[in-house]
């Protein structure tokens, strides 16, 4: 195709993406995109121009779709740190449990939120705060202990979400409730339990009055605010005892001194780690914080180096125990324990302390909560990046590229393609499937240690990792297996394609390399080397036997391409010399008389030979793979011709 062919290609893919760039400029709805698709027709415009708007549209709705996942994101954790900053520094409860209801209603965009405490005395659960409700009945409702969705969550303390309430069973209508709700116009709702410890105090709900299905990332979201309002609402009681106790002990000034000390010192703890979440401080920042105010040393550890017994008691009760001399408060978020604070050699520990370190606790959870929220999104752009590269669904190089760039990766760099697989027996499904997401994990987290991408595909995964310098595809292959296996505790098999180049301009390579990748996993399972990683250099022709789909081309460009570089670039006769080095039993005499020069022609020739080969050319098992190469370089020759 010529140049000028080209450049009206050119102009109109661009033209075509402008007002899909002036759409996403402005923020406009995605019905808005098919305008320019719908105008294209009625004007009668021509197939490729239609095509090239629909193509451009498809790619403005992603990045679209990009972009309003990213601000949700962002507005989600943005509520968490307001949330926690008003908790830190909490002095009217009713301002803090509205401002956690509006957050949730706005967060999830429901027609109503509202919060419900239970009655300890009365034996049931009465609504606290509302926000959007216009039905005074319902703002004045009571419900027993397992009566409607409020009930059951606060009888059984798990999440309950029904898309359509009247309709639904699993809860026990009451005339009161129902009437209620009805009143207030409810449909679907969402209720998650506000837990102290393993003690359920009361409801948050969020609901609309149209069925709605409420997504896992939505129970999720609430039950993170549920927590706020349940440690806002454990901090108020303890304000309110605090008082109490100062003002039976008006009389003992001492007394009152050492508490008010105490109290601020809380006080201003809660502000640092406030602070701390909201300039995005890490997990080590909060215990040093906390060491500082609590006069000790804290450190953040991991589930397996934690004191187990105490751990689990302190994830079970919800406070730190005592281990000793040390303090253990749980790190857990959603059932999930992620680890724990421990403060070291302070056996004594009044409890305006322990509540200090439990807060430091519910803080640290939410730093590795959005942390890990974080990766994920970078692991899914990753993914979802490297699984076009392998399909060449998008072959526009500079888009390729400055999505690569978005994640530090370089496709103009020289890459192995590399596929991985657990060799480990899973006793069900689950657990499979399980294994298999920690595959993905450990390589997702090497990849972006790497600056590489990574995806699950195939049962296994994929990894598509820059090459250094001083590295071979074998290193990287084997070194991947061995790092893989120790992150997943088990063993995992690693294929390597030879290194690939120029990734944004020939996308298409990406896929061939997989393949390539996937066939020396399956010849090391083959010959019972599971567990250990190898590339396609490895194997030579013994690839191409085990191999289901033989690649000929490849073997022989490995083999002795160079040497076939070397003849066409300088056109000399280096082949045709190997060729009848072997031919004549490996004697340069003889060798030289079949070729009618002179013996120390054979010889030069030989030692170039040998600078493109390596010394071991000659070896009985190079010897033999160089021989197959040139029999198959041969034949492939005289097909073309």
């Amino acid at each position: 195709m010529s140049r000028d062919q080209v450049q009206p290609a050119e102009r109109s893919t661009r033209s075509a993406e402008a007002p899909f760039l002036e759409l996403l400029a402005r923020g406009a709805s995605a019905e808005a995109y098919e305008q320019p698709v719908l105008l294209a027709r009625l004007k009668e415009q021509s197939p490729q121009r239609i095509a090239a708007l629909e193509h451009a549209k498809e790619l403005a709705l992603r990045v679209r779709s990009e972009i309003e996942g990213r601000r949700r994101r962002e507005a989600e954790l943005s509520a968490l740190f307001e949330t926690a900053h008003d908790l830190a520094g909490l002095r009217d409860l009713d301002a803090v449990l509205q401002a956690i209801v509006q957050r949730a209603r706005s967060l999830l965009s429901t027609d109503i939120a509202y919060l419900s405490l239970n009655d300890s005395e009365r034996g049931d659960t009465y609504m606290r705060v509302t926000e959007g409700s216009v039905a005074a009945r319902f703002q004045q409702l009571r419900l027993g202990m397992g009566e409607g969705l409020g009930g059951l969550v606060a009888q059984t303390a798990r999440p309950y979400v029904t898309d359509d309430y009247f309709k639904d069973d699993r809860f026990q209508h009451t005339q009161t409730i129902d009437a209620g709700v009805h009143d207030e116009g409810l449909v679907a709702i969402l209720g998650v339990p506000l837990m102290i410890g393993h003690h359920v105090i009361g409801v948050l709900f969020a609901a609309d009055r149209r069925a709605r299905v409420f997504e896992r990332e939505e129970i999720a979201l609430l039950g993170s605010f549920a927590a706020l309002a349940a440690a806002a609402i454990d901090t108020a009681n303890w304000l309110a005892e605090t008082r109490s106790a100062l003002a039976r002990l008006a009389g003992a000034n001492e007394i009152i001194r050492d508490r008010s000390a105490v109290i601020e010192r809380a006080s201003d703890v809660h502000d640092r780690l406030a602070e701390l979440v909201l300039r995005g401080g890490g997990v080590h920042d909060v215990a040093a914080a906390v060491a500082e105010v609590l006069d000790g040393t804290v450190g953040f550890a991991e589930t397996a180096d934690a004191p187990g017994a105490a751990l689990e008691t302190s994830r079970a009760e919800g406070h730190a125990v005592r281990h000793g001399d040390d303090w253990v408060a749980a790190v857990s978020a959603g059932g999930e324990l992620l680890g724990a604070l421990v403060l070291r050699g302070h056996p004594g520990l009044d409890p305006v302390d322990q509540r200090t370190l439990e807060r430091a606790a519910m803080v640290t959870s939410l730093l590795l909560l959005a942390r890990r929220s974080a990766a994920e999104a970078e692991q899914r752009v990753r993914g979802e990046l490297l699984d076009d590269l392998l399909d060449a669904r998008d072959r526009d190089p500079r888009l390729l590229r400055e999505r690569a760039a978005r994640v530090d990766a370089d496709l103009e760099a020289t890459h192995v393609v590399l596929a991985a697989r657990l060799e480990g027996t899973a006793c069900d499904a689950d657990q499979e499937a399980a294994a298999r997401r920690r595959l993905w994990s450990a390589a997702s987290h090497l990849a972006a240690t790497r600056h590489g991408l990574a995806a699950a595909r195939d049962g296994g995964t994929v990894l598509l990792l820059p090459l250094d310098r001083d590295d071979t595809a074998t290193d990287l292959a084997r070194r991947t297996a061995r790092q893989l296996g120790t992150a997943v505790h088990e063993a995992v098999t690693v294929g390597a394609s030879a290194p690939v180049g120029d990734l944004a301009a020939r996308p298409d390579v990406v896929a061939a390399a997989y393949a390539e990748g996937q066939r020396c996993l399956e010849a090391l399972r083959l010959l019972g080397r599971a567990g250990d990683g190898a590339a396609a250099e490895d194997f030579g022709f013994l690839g191409l036997l085990l191999a289901g789909d033989r690649d000929i081309t490849g073997f022989v460009e490995r083999t002795i391409g160079k040497v076939v570089a070397y003849d066409e670039r300088r056109g000399t006769d280096l082949l045709r010399t190997i060729d009848a080095y072997f031919a004549s039993g490996m004697s340069p005499a003889r060798t030289k008389d079949d070729l009618h020069v002179h013996v120390n022609t054979v010889a030069q020739r030989l030692e170039r030979v040998g600078s493109l080969l390596g010394e071991d050319w000659q070896s009985p098992a190079r010897a033999l793979e160089i021989q197959l190469a040139l029999r198959l370089h041969r034949l492939s020759s005289a097909a073309q011709h």
